[in-house]
C-alpha cells in the first residue's frame, strides 16, 4: 500500500477515529460488501443543514457523475487502467450528520460500486491523518465501499496546503499507470490542481460541511 499522507480538523474527526478504533480493536474485518438493509439517518441535534435537502443535492451531482462514468467506461482503451478518486468526509461518509458512527453517503457508494463493477478502481484521498488508517479503512469497508487505495496525511503533510497534498496524491495514482476519470469531493481543496478528467463538487453550503 502506498504510504498515506495533512489534517484540516474536520468536525469530530478524532472522535470518529477513537470510537471506530475502540469498536474494532484496529482490526480489519472480512469484506462487508454485501448489500445491507437501509438504515434511517442519525441526525446530529446540532445539525443546521437539512438532511433531506442535502441528500437531494448530492444525488443531483452524483447522477451527473454516474452518466459520465457510464459513458466513459463503455469502450475503454485496451489496457487502460481507470480510477475514481473520492474525498471521505461528507462525500463518502456522512460525518456531519453522525460523527460517531458515520454511514455511507448512499449515492456516492452506489456510484463507487457501479464503477468498480465496470473495472474502475476506487481510491480515497482524505485530509485525515494516516495514523487513523485502520479505523478509516474499517468504516469504508463496513459501509460497503470497494477500496483500491486509501491516502491519508503523514505528520509532515499536516503543515502543507490541503489542496497541494491532494493534488500530489492524484499525481501519485497516475504514476501507477491509472487514468483518473473522475474526482469527487465537497470542497474546492478536493478538486483543484488537475490530475483528473472530470471533477464533481458536492454541496458544502458555504463551508458548513467541511
Amino acid at each position: 500500500m502506498t504510504s498515506l499522507k495533512p489534517f484540516s480538523v474536520r468536525r469530530g474527526l478524532l472522535t470518529v477515529a477513537i470510537a471506530a478504533a475502540g469498536m474494532t480493536g484496529l482490526a480489519l474485518p472480512a469484506s462487508a460488501h454485501a448489500a445491507e438493509a437501509p438504515v434511517a439517518p442519525r441526525v446530529s441535534a446540532s445539525a443546521s443543514v437539512d438532511y433531506g435537502t442535502w441528500q437531494r443535492d448530492v444525488r443531483a451531482v452524483i447522477d451527473q457523475a454516474h452518466t459520465y462514468v457510464q459513458d466513459r467506461t463503455a469502450e475503454p482503451a485496451p489496457g487502460e487502467k481507470l480510477a475514481i478518486v473520492l474525498d471521505i468526509d461528507n462525500t463518502s461518509l456522512e460525518t456531519y450528520f453522525d460523527w460517531w458512527f458515520p454511514q455511507a453517503v448512499a449515492p456516492t457508494r452506489d456510484l463507487a460500486r457501479y464503477a468498480d463493477a465496470r473495472g474502475v478502481d476506487i481510491f480515497f484521498v482524505t485530509a485525515r491523518p494516516d495514523f487513523i488508517y485502520p479505523a478509516t479503512y474499517y468504516n469504508l469497508d463496513h459501509e460497503g465501499y470497494p477500496v483500491a487505495g486509501l491516502y491519508g496525511r503523514s505528520i509532515p503533510d499536516l503543515f502543507a496546503e490541503v489542496s497541494a497534498y491532494k493534488t500530489a496524491q492524484r499525481a501519485a495514482i497516475e504514476q501507477r499507470g491509472y487514468t483518473i476519470i473522475a474526482n469527487i469531493g465537497n470542497n474546492t481543496t478536493d478538486l483543484v490542481g488537475g490530475h483528473a478528467e472530470r471533477t464533481f463538487k458536492l454541496p458544502d453550503y458555504n463551508g458548513t460541511l467541511d
